[in-house]
């Protein structure tokens, strides 16, 4: 088994790497200054060490007078040397301190340049900080750095222009949100009106105009619902949710069973539910948390097989790494379906087939295939998650998790 390499190995900052980059400086620049100190006392030592009598001696008695002035050294050195046994030398202790002195101010070196760094980098922890917390709902807020024109005010200008670019680019995509919900209705209005009118008339139509009428109508239906999707996840996706306040999971799902009882009792369909109405709440939308309830409810009702059965728990709290949060688990019968394939129902137009087989279109049968991308949408965009597994025994287990509102979330803790 192969072990797991430095665990715990610290994270490598730009403030841990100049502190380094000071420390490592700060003890070459030392041991060179060191060195050269140590030489030139060595060789002064060295210098002065020479005998004195080593000058060129001369005849007579100036000769043996020389001669014994040496031997008089030579004794005194002798002497010196016998005493200092077990001593080190002068220049030994010299260098000794001298390291001593070195690793101190090498220490100090690497504190006060981590202190050095944190400061010069914090204008860089403001700028990250900031920008870290402009999301897609406060893009007018602008970093407005100030200070002298260096790298950092270079950076801080760019991604303020940046994010002015964005805000236009999301206003951009609002309007014409908007613009479509509007646009895009009028003309299926008109041609609803339009086939109404013409089917109204006293004398009674053929046969085939009324089937005509009908296959129109029903295409015209389908028309509408795709851009409902439509517009719906692209209100989840740009986390557009002016409407918020405390949502009941429970009162939800206890409602979406109760409107869909006919649906249910038209497949034979067994339902088990443990919801909790008006206990738990969630900070959100009404109606996107509302639809996205449907919608799992709906996908359980319609890919289901006949005389099967449904689950659904809804209003539950758990914990979670960010803190309480509550939970909607729908879960259906049918056959067993691959994880591979199950995990990427969430993305647009992915349905299954007959096969287990995932497509990349709308298959036949009803619906538009948006279902669980706006599930999806709707759960990222209040700050949740959907998870979507295949049954072992066969079927779909749909998870959706919830941060709780502040007031039940307190009430979830105090329990």
């Amino acid at each position: 088994m192969q072990l797991a390499r430095w665990p715990l190995r610290p994270r490598r900052t730009v403030r841990l790497r100049l502190t380094a980059m000071f420390a490592i400086l700060f003890v070459v620049a030392g041991a060179a200054l060191l060195a050269i100190a140590t030489g030139l006392v060595v060789g002064r030592s060295a210098s002065e060490a020479a005998p004195a009598g080593q000058q060129t001696a001369g005849p007579g008695p100036q000769s043996r007078l020389a001669a014994a002035q040496r031997q008089i050294h030579q004794l005194e050195a002798q002497l010196q040397s016998s005493a200092q046994q077990g001593q080190p030398s002068l220049s030994h202790q010299l260098f000794l301190a001298s390291l001593m002195a070195l690793g101190i101010m090498a220490v100090v070196a690497s504190i006060l340049g981590w202190m050095l760094a944190g400061r010069a980098l914090r204008p860089l922890r403001v700028i990250t900080a900031t920008a870290r917390r402009i999301s897609e709902d406060n893009l007018d807020e602008r970093l407005a750095f100030g200070g002298p024109q260096d790298e950092l005010k270079d950076l801080a200008d760019t991604i303020d222009e940046l994010l002015e670019r964005l805000e236009g680019a999301f206003a951009a995509q609002r309007r014409f949100v908007a613009n479509a919900s509007h646009e895009l209705r009028t003309p299926l209005a008109t041609m609803r009106a339009s086939l109404d009118v013409a089917m109204a008339k006293p004398e009674p139509p053929p046969v085939q105009t009324v089937m005509l009428a009908s296959r129109l109508r029903a295409e015209l239906d389908r028309v509408d619902e795709l851009l409902e999707g439509f517009l719906m996840l692209a209100r989840a996706q740009h986390g557009a949710l002016p409407d918020q306040a405390a949502v009941s999971l429970g009162d939800l799902a206890a409602a979406a069973l109760a409107v869909r009882s006919g649906a249910i009792a038209a497949r034979s369909l067994t339902v088990h539910t443990n919801v909790s109405p008006g206990a738990i709440c969630v900070t959100g939308s009404q109606a996107l948390v509302s639809r996205m309830v449907d919608n799992v409810i709906d996908n359980a009702i319609v890919h289901n097989e006949p005389a099967g059965w449904i689950r659904v728990e809804a209003g539950t709290p758990v914990a979670s790494t960010g803190g309480r949060s509550a939970r909607v688990i729908v879960e259906n019968g049918g056959p067993v379906l691959p994880q591979q394939q199950v995990a990427q129902l969430a993305q647009p137009f992915r349905r299954l087939g007959p096969d287990g087989s995932s497509a990349g279109r709308v298959a036949t049968g009803g619906g538009s295939g948006l279902g669980l991308s706006i599930v999806a949408a709707i759960a990222a965009a209040h700050g949740g998650s959907l998870d979507l597994h295949a049954r072992p025994d066969g079927g779909l287990r749909v998870v959706i998790t919830l941060p709780l509102a502040p007031a039940a979330a307190l009430a979830g803790a105090g329990a």
